[in-house]
């Protein structure tokens, strides 16, 4: 085999392993990303089936409730209310009327299953995904009236 040749095939050979690492890194992206997904989005049939997400916004007054280790609860961004059922230990600022983030799946019922919740940390904090989703809703409604 000639020198050219030998060098075509390393170059061939690298330029193989650079393209499966980039797939098994681009894969391993892919599944582990949970987008961020507003209530109104989810009531509007936008979240994305089969895989987490992120849903986040307010705690509805009132809509706090447990049963046994589950606690269930409605995040809202003004607009739409989502159910969401969470079996855990909630963080400590957690309350209603607070923001939260929360990432799931949305099962067959419509109800959003929680696998993480998030809280806000101190009085004048708001997730900024929240925020920005409070904000769209409120602008929605005004434009309605």
């Amino acid at each position: 085999m000639k020198l050219r040749h030998k060098r075509i095939a390393l170059i061939a050979g690298g330029l193989a392993a650079v393209g499966l690492a980039a797939a098994f890194v681009l894969n391993a992206l892919d599944s582990n990303i949970a987008l961020y997904i507003t209530p109104s989005e989810v009531a509007a049939g936008k979240a994305p089936q089969g895989r987490a997400f992120r849903i986040g916004g307010m705690v509805r007054e009132g809509s706090l409730r447990r049963d046994n280790l589950t606690v269930h609860f409605v995040i809202t961004d003004t607009a739409k209310d989502i159910p969401v059922a969470y079996t855990g230990i909630l963080p400590d600022l957690f309350k209603e009327g607070k923001g939260a983030v929360i990432q799931g799946r949305l099962d067959d019922a419509g109800v959003f299953t929680a696998t993480e919740v998030l809280a806000k940390h101190d009085e004048n904090y708001m997730p900024p995904e929240a925020q920005h989703a409070v904000e769209q809703a409120q602008r929605a409604q005004k434009t309605l009236q």
